[in-house]
């Protein structure tokens, strides 16, 4: 549904930053997190999602090191810096501003 993948692409660095707020994970980490917190509803895909990480990375918000996955696998895995922990603070709050101008244009009669 690409009205959804519209949606979520304007929100994807704040999603991002929230997931990592619960520790270190690799991309692919991040997308199964993202699916599991959503309840399948958020299905990032690679191509949205590595460039997205890559701009939290040169911004400062996120560090990327090298390790293995769980599978196994060399992986990068992105932690949360602390210009990261304080973006997403400002994230949220516009967010939930956003979120409640867009709740009373919808309860307008």
């Amino acid at each position: 549904m690409s009205d959804r993948a519209d949606l979520l692409q304007g929100t994807l660095d704040l999603l991002i930053l929230k997931t990592l707020v619960l520790g270190p994970l690799h991309g692919w980490g991040i997308s199964k997190r993202l699916r599991q917190l959503s309840d399948d509803v958020l299905d990032v895909g690679q191509g949205s999602l590595y460039p997205a990480l890559y701009r939290l990375e040169e911004r400062g918000w996120v560090s990327a090191e090298w390790g293995t996955s769980p599978e196994g696998r060399r992986a990068k895995f992105y932690t949360l810096t602390r210009q990261g922990k304080k973006q997403l603070l400002a994230e949220q709050s516009q967010w939930r501003l956003f979120a409640t101008a867009v709740e009373q244009v919808l309860r307008a009669t």
